[in-house]
């Protein structure tokens, strides 16, 4: 599966003119928004948005089936996370996790 061109423009339009040092780049088989090289966002390629937050903060924001842990090779991914296209139809609910997951980019080390 493709990931959502729309929302990807969703994303770009959430991101805003603020934040000037993001780059896209396709990964895990969708488009992934990285702020100082570190990935925030992600349109991803599965449907929905992958969204990289702190890992202690991971089980606060689980919100089955809506949002979930990633899984990648089998293994649940602590901070990182999936939330369903459902989840983010709306605009404001889509800024608070682009919020997010550019607020955690933004506390690692630029790459």
């Amino acid at each position: 599966m493709a990931y959502d061109e729309k929302l990807a423009e969703r994303i770009r339009d959430a991101l805003g003119p603020a934040v000037v040092d993001v780059v896209e780049k396709k990964m895990f088989g969708g488009l992934a928004f990285l702020v100082g090289g570190n990935m925030a966002v992600a349109a991803s390629g599965k449907g929905g948005l992958l969204v990289r937050v702190d890992p202690e903060h991971t089980d606060e924001l689980l919100r089955p089936p809506a949002v979930e842990t990633m899984v990648m090779g089998g293994r649940d991914m602590r901070g990182w996370l999936r939330v369903t296209a459902d989840t983010v139809a709306d605009d404001a609910t889509l800024d608070e996790w682009v919020d997010r997951g550019v607020a955690f980019a933004r506390t690692l080390p630029p790459k």
